[in-house]
């Protein structure tokens, strides 16, 4: 989750509705990314069983999607924005609560969380809960902080965060690779 990374993508594809209507769009998709992000809490691990997937496929895939998103934020397209051109009218779901939100690597890393200790799921619950929580507060103040610190700003922290999440993407390949061939 990276709500300071995502704000001027938010922005952007919120840039042509009014701002009431922007502060319930902005709550309603991270309530959306929140329960997504709980469903997989608690039934990611069957729905991998059920498809046949392995804990280190979803960790490289993870790690490959993030990786490619925080190429894009490090080096944005020139249209339509990290997830390519959007939609007219409002988003629903994608590309603000599922992708940007709750995104592949948010979703192996509760997964991840959930099978290596299922006696914590209500700590992960708690931390997943907590982090939803901070992530929307801040997208819903974002066009306040955009305007004190300026699009420059907001612009340098989205590539400084895509640095970060490529380095984070990376780690999770490798991880995903070794324990895929037991190094």
């Amino acid at each position: 989750m990276d709500p300071i990374g995502n704000a001027p993508f938010f922005l952007s594809c919120l840039s042509g509705i009014p701002q009431a209507r922007q502060k319930v769009i902005i709550l309603r998709e991270g309530l959306i990314a929140y329960a997504a992000l709980i469903l997989f809490l608690f039934f990611g691990g069957l729905l991998l069983r059920v498809l046949h997937l392995s804990e280190e496929s979803m960790q490289l895939a993870g790690g490959i999607v993030l990786f490619l998103i925080a190429i894009k934020m490090v080096f944005p397209p020139s249209k339509g924005g990290v997830f390519g051109d959007t939609p007219e009218g409002e988003p629903f779901i994608f590309p603000l609560a599922i992708p940007l939100i709750a995104g592949p690597s948010a979703m192996a890393t509760v997964l991840l969380f959930a099978s290596q200790q299922p006696d914590q799921m209500w700590a992960w619950a708690l931390a997943v809960t907590i982090a939803s929580l901070a992530s929307t507060t801040i997208l819903y103040f974002s066009s306040f902080i955009t305007r004190v610190v300026g699009m420059r700003a907001m612009r340098a922290s989205e590539r400084l965060m895509g640095m970060l999440l490529t380095a984070i993407a990376v780690q999770m390949i490798v991880s995903g690779i070794k324990q895929s061939f037991n190094l």
